[in-house]
């Protein structure tokens, strides 16, 4: 009994073990390519699948995500005959992983020097100064050109990119100088601007001060004549009542003969060179001699 125990379980840890590599789980995004008797049979897709022990086997695992391969500077000529270096990223899918598995023996080399190839028949079609400026039109040629070219290897090219371009060096000295000239340029605009702006805020600020002490000399006269204005209105309003006063307290004929010689002496005493006498004052001595006692008779009164 105990020998055939000794024969018994290591043949069920065998069949466990046989059992358990039967066994396949496949990740999400991946595909497996199976072989029977090294003959393609089926790709399986993400999940749980049984083998053949012995009879069938997982000939490639193959990953169905978006991949980026990025390649190393390629050298190029351009029309003209100027040599440069170009990188690219290229960027693909795995549509068909049968085909990609037995159709190309090593898919990225394949594509990296397919890409070298179209580059340089792209780019020998172009002159220097176009290769710089159309790196849009490139990534576009190219990714058509390899999208069809890769269809019978299962691979889905998705986009290339020209990630650098790279000159002979002594294009990229003239192209330093040029673009130093350029930055030197755009300096000297911005500063000329920069002037030109100052110039034209320190006119607007002379402008805007003028205008102010325009405003302050006008203000200042119009309050000397609104002044002198309430000044004359005050004036002749005293004068007003004044008359108004004298008119009430009914004058006798000896004042305003007194009044009509005060106002004869301001006029004499003015600039003008003539002096034109009421009709009424016939008798000037006469005049005189009233506002004399007129004069005389208030001291009386007083005594």
């Amino acid at each position: 009994m105990p020998f055939m125990l000794f024969i018994i379980i290591p043949l069920m840890l065998l069949a466990v073990i046989l059992l358990i590599s039967c066994i396949s789980l496949v990740p999400q995004a991946t595909a497996y390519v199976v072989e029977w008797l090294g003959v393609y049979n089926a790709t399986w897709e993400a999940g749980l699948h049984f083998k053949a022990p012995f009879l069938m086997r997982v000939a490639r695992k193959v990953s169905l995500k978006e991949q980026v391969v990025d390649f190393k500077p390629q050298p190029v000529i351009t029309r003209d005959n100027v040599t440069m270096q170009i990188d690219t990223v290229v960027f693909f899918q795995v549509t068909d992983a049968k085909l990609f598995t037995y159709g190309v023996e090593r898919p990225m080399a394949a594509i990296e020097n397919l890409t070298a190839t179209t580059l340089r028949n792209i780019i020998g079609e172009m002159e220097l100064d176009h290769t710089l400026t159309s790196r849009d039109v490139i990534n576009t040629k190219i990714t058509a050109i390899l999208d069809q070219a890769t269809d019978k290897w299962g691979i889905k090219v998705n986009r290339v990119e020209v990630k650098n371009i790279i000159p002979p060096a002594e294009i990229q000295d003239a192209m330093e100088k040029q673009m130093k000239a350029e930055r030197q340029r755009r300096e000297a605009i911005l500063r000329a601007e920069g002037e030109k702006r100052s110039a034209i805020l320190v006119a607007e600020g002379e402008k805007e001060s003028a205008i102010l002490r325009a405003d302050a000399v006008r203000e200042q006269r119009i309050r000397e004549a609104q002044g002198e204005a309430q000044a004359i209105l005050e004036v002749q309003k005293a004068l007003a009542d004044s008359l108004r006063m004298l008119n009430e307290a009914a004058p006798s004929d000896r004042v305003l003969a007194l009044k009509g010689l005060e106002a004869l002496e301001k006029v004499a005493d003015g600039k003008a060179t003539k002096l034109i006498i009421p009709s009424d004052m016939q008798n000037l001595a006469g005049l005189v001699t009233s506002v004399k006692e007129m004069l005389t008779d208030v001291p009386a009164e007083k005594q």
